[in-house]
């Protein structure tokens, strides 16, 4: 067990959750980040949230085929892009 104090909610979203999510965590930090997830379950909740957000955002951008849209919202889409 760690001497040091827990990470706090707002630390662990704010300056950890993207570096854990790229795999940039260093040793310390991915100690203290799992440290506060073990002891935090509305952390653990918001990061299966946030995990599944992501997976789903990818999706989307992989999945753009627009092919399946109907023609008359595609270019209702791009008529309001040009304004």
């Amino acid at each position: 067990m760690s001497a040091r104090p827990y990470i706090t909610c707002r630390a662990l979203i704010d300056e950890f959750l993207a570096d854990y999510f790229e795999g940039a965590l260093g040793d310390m930090q991915a100690e203290d980040f799992q440290r506060h997830l073990s002891v935090c379950p509305s952390c653990r909740a918001y990061l299966e949230t946030y995990r599944k957000a992501m997976l789903a955002g990818k999706r989307a951008v992989r999945d753009d085929d627009a092919s399946d849209a109907p023609e008359e919202l595609i270019r209702a889409i791009l008529a309001i892009r040009r304004t």
